[in-house]
Order: structure tokens, then sequence, then C-alpha cells
């Protein structure tokens, strides 16, 4: 009788721990390890022309560094080298497009707009072919900033511009704030549409073919298609993808917003004045520096 006792009380003692273990074992979960890829906006990085070097802004031109609010990109690929040709590297994304505008063009209904520090792509590592990668490439779409505008009255006001700087974007309606804006068309890279802040104002319009600025330092080895808006920028040290990673590789891209909203002066004070006439001609970034934390 002492032997029954003795076991039922061995086995009352063990069921808790037994639960407690089956438990632990239940909500373990493992993680998969993923590439992650966010955007930065920095005023402060170098401002550089087409061929990835140093630029100023052109005489008879003024510029501002707009506040930036969103962004968006139609293509991410990684490179292994200078001589790699764009689209045989990595590819990443390549966002949505459509033929409903007629030719084919960018599905802006169904691109992934982000802010500063967002997460605009998350894909596992297992699905990233293993390899050094030495440079990125990035084609920007669209990007929504805050800008400076100096009124008729010679007053400073300010606003959000919507920029698109994708090779061809269809667009049906968007919005900027309160202002709608139906197109139902596709429109070429450098179209625009800005809205002034607490004033019923809005308008839109479009830069010069070719004008918009996009940094390729790598030109010579690996050119990109004209009219396109794919940024190229170099890692300090090659990203190396193993395939034996455990935890999430995040990828920053610094983009250069140095002066990046360009217009033509009317009157030389460097304000932007569409009032007497000043026209937009250049809203590319102008540059990109990727980082990684592994």
């Amino acid at each position: 009788m002492k032997k029954v006792i003795l076991l039922l009380v061995f086995l009352a003692a063990a069921i808790p721990f037994i639960a407690c273990s089956n438990d632990r074992d239940d909500n373990l979960q493992v993680s998969e390890p993923m590439l992650i890829i966010k955007f930065k906006f920095d005023p402060n990085q170098e401002r550089l022309n087409n061929l990835g070097l140093p630029s100023t802004v052109a005489v008879g031109n003024a510029a501002q560094s707009p506040n930036f609010n969103t962004i968006s990109s139609h293509y991410v690929e990684m490179a292994p080298n200078a001589t790699t040709a764009l689209g045989a590297g990595t590819i990443l994304y390549h966002a949505p497009e459509t033929t409903a505008g007629g030719t084919n063009a960018i599905d802006f209904s169904q691109s992934k707009v982000v802010a500063e520090g967002e997460t605009f792509l998350k894909i596992p590592l297992k699905d990233v072919l293993p390899g050094s990668y030495q440079w990125m490439r990035v084609s920007l779409s669209y990007q929504n900033y805050q800008i400076s505008v100096r009124g008729g009255d010679g007053n400073d006001y300010t606003g959000n511009l919507a920029s698109f700087v994708g090779f061809n974007t269809y667009l049906t309606t968007f919005n900027i704030g309160n202002y709608s804006f139906p197109v139902n068309a596709n429109r070429a890279q450098g179209y625009w549409a800005f809205g002034l802040n607490g004033f019923d104002y809005s308008t839109f319009g479009q830069a010069p073919p070719g004008a918009t600025t996009v940094p390729n330092p790598l030109s010579a080895t690996s050119p990109i298609p004209a009219g396109s808006c794919v940024v190229t920028g170099k890692f300090a040290d090659n990203l190396v993808i193993d395939g034996t990673e455990t935890k999430d590789v995040v990828i920053t891209l610094s983009l250069s917003i140095n002066n990046s909203f360009e217009w033509s002066e009317v009157n030389a004070d460097g304000k932007y004045e569409p009032s007497v006439g000043e026209n937009v001609v250049d809203m590319g970034l102008r540059g990109l520096i990727p980082s990684y934390v592994k």
C-alpha cells in the first residue's frame, strides 16, 4: 500500500513538469532569417550627376533639399561587380506593370509606398542567390515631399509635391492630401503634381525629357537605359550571402536629396516662384549609398 501511495505522489509531482515541458515545446518558434530593405533620405549626402561625380546646381537654375514624406521603387537588384549588366545580377524586386495606358508602364495603383525607415522589401534569405555583392541598383519611381514656394504676393508657402520619376507610369486618380488628380493615362518620367498647404491651390506639370538625374557610377562598364531611374551605389564592404545565415540582413539605401528639386530661375533669388514662370527641370535623386547590418 505504501508503495502505491508513493508512486501516486511521484506521478502527481511529475505532471506539472511534464506539462511545462510540453507547453514550452509547443510555443517554441524558429524565425526564418530575412533580407530587409529600408530607405533613408540625407540632405547632406554628396550631390552627384549622372556619372556619379560631384555636381553643383547648373548656372541659371536654383534648387532646394525637399522634406521627404514617402518614396517607392520599381526595381531592386544586387550586382556582384562593376561589369555586371543591368538585369544580370540578383533581382530582388520588380513592381507590377500594365499596358492599360497603351505602352508598358509602372502600375502606380499597385506600387508600395513607404516612409523613411519603414520596411520596403522583406524576403526570405533562402530565396536570395548566395554570392558576394558589391553594388545595389534601385529603380526609383515615385517621390512625395514638401517644398517651399514663393507666391505672387512675395510670401513663402509650403506644399506637397508628387514626383513620378520612373521610366513610364500609369496613373488612374491619385491624391495629395485633399487634392485629387484624375489622369487615367500614362505619364513619362518627370511628371509632377503639387498641392499648396492651407490654401485651395493645386497644379501639375512635366519636366523636360531626359532632364531627370540618375547617378550611375558604372556608366562606362554597366550602362542603364535612357529614361530609366536606376540609381546605382556601392557597398563600403561587399555584402556576402552564403546561405547559412541565421539572422536577418537589413540593407539601408541612403539617398542623397541634396538640392534634388531643381528649377529654372526667372528671378535670381533662390526661391521657387511658379507664379513668374519658373519651371521644374530636375527631380532626380542625387546619389545612393547602400549599407547593411548582419
